[in-house]
């Protein structure tokens, strides 16, 4: 199973990105599918997940400004972002939960940049 992640790039203050990522091979399973973010010098931060069924959650900074979806037909996980802030610069990974194998994939990573 890969995932790739898509959509990154830089923006100014206040701008938007979509990121996309797309699971590929033998997927049997996604319940869970999330992304995550590393800043510079910082530890990896849980910023966003779905479950199958819809129903997201987000971690306090995100709350307003990033939306998550899925496309379960496709293994799909997007995130909108607006109001992008410079503190919001991040290398940004996307997860999703394999039920059947019962582990998670990781995507490699795509960088967003927000500068002032």
């Amino acid at each position: 199973v890969q995932l790739v992640e898509s959509g990154g790039g830089s923006v100014l203050a206040g701008g938007s990105l979509r990121l996309s990522c797309v699971a590929s091979g033998d997927v049997f399973d996604i319940s869970d599918m999330a992304w995550h973010r590393q800043g510079p010098g910082r530890q990896r931060e849980w910023v966003a997940s779905i479950n199958r069924g819809g129903s997201a959650n987000y971690f306090d900074s995100a709350a307003g400004r990033f939306r998550i979806t899925r496309d379960n037909t496709w293994n799909q996980v997007q995130l909108q972002m607006i109001g992008l802030e410079p503190e919001d610069t991040a290398v940004y990974f996307c997860s999703m939960f394999d039920t059947v194998r019962g582990k998670y994939y990781w995507g490699q990573g795509i960088q967003v940049t927000v500068s002032a």
